[in-house]
């Protein structure tokens, strides 16, 4: 007799182990009276093809596994390993996201048990844990590190029971375009591995400076995923530069003091502490990320300020707290990656045993942050709390240097040493500032529009033509950055007089409500004090510059009649120029009244955005 095998029979012919006549294979036949193979029920197919797919994807190695410990895998080795994954395992789901600026998909990777999309995970009160690698393409073993999980995650059985709790996202590679610029070279104090992807995007972007501006498409489409998914903790992996040591990871996490009370206890009571012990067991002591407040470590380490432009920045905005993993340049590479892929498991099994009470910090953080009143804008390090950290280090000395007439210092990895140090790691929060009821964006600045949209913030339109009193603010000083930096001229030193005006505003002109849990990331860009604001972006920047102006010789008649006519005007010019000394001059006094009548440019210098406070 025949038998009927299908694409069951394409599977057994590709496997010397389990062929048709393989204990396994007659497990599941059904056989005639003589013993020989007659038909095999779907359901039998079913179970059959998923113990082939089994056990090919457990042994499914990683482009890392099959090279010498010094291999990173390439962008195109990684997607096409993701894929194969993915078609051998239920649990694993590989999709594109969005675009970036290379033309390429940014993908995602969902490992999870029956709820591969957001709604459901929230259903099932699961935690969703987003990784993101390859931001830096050069610092790539987040990269390798995170494959090695997710095949764990698919096929250990211990593994994957934390899945029972999470839905872990992983973004192989966010940085395409930089991963496609492969080379060995541009990391110049780096240890490994051979090959390795460029900093920059496409747009030579830096996309971790990106997640505010959105200049990037990687970001846009990066952001957008983050949204949907409405991740309850975010890991991003790197490898760090700076001084010589003995410890192999290093750690950023979310600045406590930014975040809600609700979310920072949780963090630095369960989660944090749970990582140390781990790295520690594991043969890994790690420290916070070696950011000195001298030139030498010994010198004490600050804690290190995530401003929104950065991913874990951007994501407190939002309530998720934050993990940035950063390996020492120094160590090699095979001892980078294996400590990221220890660092990566202890966090996934202490977010699991965690996964209630990270969703109810979170919730609360939000529901706290909806119902606040006033937010800080900006964080300044409180000197003076200092408390202390056990570090491993090597002796810093110095010896003539043999490129230069100086001296150069060097570490002596012969002479290790370890105590406490000093360690800053206190913010206080400055410019704080009320909420208002509502932000008023005219229409006209649909980059600044169409970037709340794509972070998911609610907005109404106008529905017709409405006259409202508001409180805009007049920009009185700004200073420039003289270098571009991440493709901008940065503005600091803002300052700010707030005034009440009635304005006219049109049908389509846009509401954006306060009292939800995006007011934080509200403020922040559009509160133009803030750090990383839309207006410090250079998003508001032709305000700032007039549009009409004066011949001095016709305006010295005008002038002189707005000065009799107007006592305050008057009044203000006299109280001007007795603080101006030896830089009056005939145009500076015809600009101040310009300046201060009826006839200047009414919104030159006014920040267009509006508050609406009562």
């Amino acid at each position: 007799m025949g038998y009927k095998v299908g694409i069951l029979d394409m599977h057994c012919r590709k496997s010397k182990k389990h062929h048709l006549h393989s204990p396994l294979f007659a497990l599941f036949a059904d056989k005639t009276a003589g013993g020989h193979i007659k038909t095999l029920s779907m359901y039998k197919i079913w179970l059959l093809l998923l113990l082939f797919s089994f056990q090919t994807v457990a042994a499914q190695p990683t482009p890392y596994e099959k090279g010498n410990g010094n291999q990173s895998s390439s962008y195109g080795d990684c997607i096409a390993w993701y894929q194969q994954l993915a078609a051998g395992s239920a649990q694993v789901r590989i999709d594109s996201v969005g675009r970036t600026d290379i033309g390429q998909p940014l993908h995602q990777v969902v490992i999870s048990t029956g709820t591969s999309d957001p709604a459901a995970a929230r259903k099932a009160g699961k935690a969703v844990v987003l990784i993101n690698n390859g931001i830096h393409p050069g610092e790539p073993e987040g990269i390798d590190a995170s494959m090695r999980l997710a095949r764990e995650l698919a096929t250990d059985p211990q593994m994957q029971k934390l899945l029972q709790q999470l839905v872990v996202v992983i973004v192989p590679i966010f940085n395409v375009d930089g991963a496609l610029l492969r080379n060995g070279f541009t990391r110049a104090n780096q240890n490994g591995p051979e090959q390795y992807g460029f900093r920059g995007n496409a747009r030579n972007l830096d996309l971790n400076r990106d997640f505010v501006k959105l200049d990037s498409e990687n970001a846009r489409s990066l952001v957008q995923l983050y949204r949907r998914w409405d991740a309850d903790l975010y890991l991003e992996t790197h490898t760090t530069n700076g001084a010589d040591y003995q410890h192999v990871m290093t750690l950023i996490e979310t600045q406590k003091d930014k975040l809600r009370p609700e979310i920072s206890g949780w963090m630095q009571q369960k989660f944090t502490p749970k990582l140390y012990k781990d790295m520690q067991k594991q043969g890994f002591p790690m420290c916070p990320y070696v950011n000195t407040k001298g030139e030498l470590p010994e010198s004490g380490l600050q804690g290190f300020l995530e401003t929104p432009r950065y991913g874990s920045g951007y994501m407190a905005t939002f309530h998720t707290p934050g993990y940035v993993l950063e390996t020492h340049m120094l160590k090699p590479f095979a001892q980078r990656y294996q400590a990221t892929y220890q660092l990566l498991k202890s966090m996934l099994i202490t977010a699991a045993a965690e996964a209630p009470a990270l969703l109810q910090a979170r919730k609360a953080a939000q529901q706290a942050c909806a119902g606040a009143v006033r937010m800080a804008l900006n964080w300044q390090l409180d000197e003076d709390r200092v408390d202390s950290f056990f570090f491993r280090g090597y002796t810093a000395r110095y010896k003539k240097s043999e490129v230069h007439n100086g001296q150069r210092l060097y570490y002596d990895r012969n002479a290790p040493w370890q105590g406490n140090i000093p360690y800053q790691n206190h913010f206080l929060g400055t410019d704080s500032t009320s909420k208002p009821l509502f932000y008023l964006i005219p229409q006209a600045w649909q980059e600044v529009i169409i970037r709340l949209g794509w972070n998911g913030v609610e907005m109404q339109r106008l529905q017709r033509d409405t006259l409202l009193t508001v409180e805009r603010y007049f920009i009185q000083d700004y200073k420039t950055s003289n270098r571009v930096y991440e493709g901008h001229f940065y503005h600091n030193q803002v300052q700010l007089l707030a005034l009440q005006q009635e304005r006219q505003y049109r049908k389509g002109d846009v509401l954006v409500p306060l009292g939800h849990a995006t007011d934080r990331f509200v403020m922040e860009v559009l509160e133009p004090r803030a750090v990383d604001s839309y207006f410090r972006w250079n998003f508001f920047d032709s305000m700032l510059q007039r549009k009409e102006y004066f011949s001095g010789y016709v305006f010295e008649d005008t002038a002189a009649e707005l000065l009799r006519n107007d006592a305050a005007l008057r009044a203000a010019y006299e109280e001007w120029k007795s603080t101006q000394a030896a830089d009056r001059s005939a145009w500076n006094d015809l600009y101040f009244i310009y300046s201060r009548s009826p006839l200047a440019e009414p919104d030159f210098m006014m920040y267009p955005v509006g508050r609406i406070i009562n």
